[in-house]
C-alpha cells in the first residue's frame, strides 16, 4: 500500500486549497481512503473518508460545509478541498487507507491501517 499527499504550502486566509493523495498497492473497492490532519502540539484529527466499496463519503462534524473529499478510481487520486482555509488548518496533511471498506468502521475518521506521508499546510497571511 503506497499513499503520497501533495499540494500543501503556503496559502493565504480565505483561500481554497486541494491537496492529492495519489494511491498505489491495493484494490480501491475494498480500502477506505481519508484524510486526516496534526497541528502543532495536537493530536491527529480525522476529516473525512470515502467507502470502498459505493464510494460514499463521510464527514467529522467540524468538517461539513469547509471540506470535500472526492475520489477518481482512473486516476487512483483521492482529493480534499479545504474552503475559505483559516489558520486553524495550519497542519500536516497525511492521507490514510484502511482494510475496512466502510468508513463507518474508522473510529473518529482517524485511526487507518495505512498512512502516507504528510503534506504541511500553513495559513497565514
Amino acid at each position: 500500500v503506497q499513499l503520497q499527499a501533495s499540494g500543501g504550502g503556503l496559502v493565504q486566509p480565505g483561500e481554497t486549497l486541494t491537496l492529492s493523495c495519489a494511491f498505489s498497492g491495493f484494490n480501491v473497492d475494498r480500502y477506505a481512503i481519508g484524510w486526516v490532519r496534526q497541528a502543532p502540539g495536537k493530536e491527529r484529527e480525522g476529516i473525512a473518508c470515502v467507502n470502498g466499496r459505493d464510494g460514499a463519503v463521510k464527514y467529522q462534524t467540524f468538517a461539513k460545509g469547509r471540506f470535500i473529499i472526492s475520489r477518481d478510481t482512473k486516476e487512483n487520486t483521492v482529493r480534499l478541498q479545504v474552503i475559505n482555509a483559516s489558520p486553524e488548518d495550519t497542519a500536516v496533511y497525511q492521507c490514510a487507507a484502511d482494510r475496512q471498506h466502510n468508513c463507518l468502521a474508522i473510529a473518529r475518521l482517524s485511526f487507518y491501517d495505512f498512512y502516507g506521508q504528510g503534506t504541511l499546510v500553513t495559513v497565514s497571511s
